[in-house]
């Protein structure tokens, strides 16, 4: 059975990608009263404010239609952004060798967040070097929530 995210993603991204971007992920956030839907978007050049504006729009009229959220919530439109969440399998392996922030939902290794360089994806195992010359492999179904490491 499909999550919210994934049952937005599959409405929203003719929509997003009919524009030209490149829907790179969803976030629903529902903390009691308040609920925060953001849509991160994604393009090879760059995503600008206007960019943000024109989908907001038309993902906001999308919404309205099919109505999916029956209750209040807020819309934001964003850059995935340099620290960019990671959300699917295909995403992670095009950040090999790149630092991130791992958060899993079962400890490994008396690990349940850390920070290491992911060295290889295979299959659906992701192996991370940490500190020192410690490597770490995860499942990829363990992973809560994998964030870039932004480098300047």
């Amino acid at each position: 059975m499909a999550n919210i995210n994934d049952k937005l993603a599959d409405i929203l991204r003719p929509t997003v990608e009919g524009m030209g971007f490149e829907l790179w992920g969803i976030e629903f956030r529902h903390q009691g009263r308040h609920s925060t839907l953001v849509v991160y978007i994604d393009k090879e050049d760059g995503i600008t404010i206007d960019d943000c504006s024109d989908v907001s729009r038309q993902v906001s009229a999308v919404l309205d239609v099919e109505d999916v959220i029956t209750y209040a919530y807020d819309l934001e439109v964003s850059s995935p952004g340099m620290d960019r969440l990671i959300f699917t399998l295909d995403q992670m392996k095009q950040f090999i060798g790149c630092d991130m922030n791992v958060e899993l939902n079962m400890p490994v290794d008396n690990c349940r967040k850390f920070k290491g360089c992911l060295e290889s994806v295979a299959d659906t195992v992701l192996t991370f070097k940490l500190k020192g010359e410690t490597s770490l492999e995860v499942l990829y179904s363990n992973v809560k929530k994998a964030r870039l490491v932004p480098v300047f």
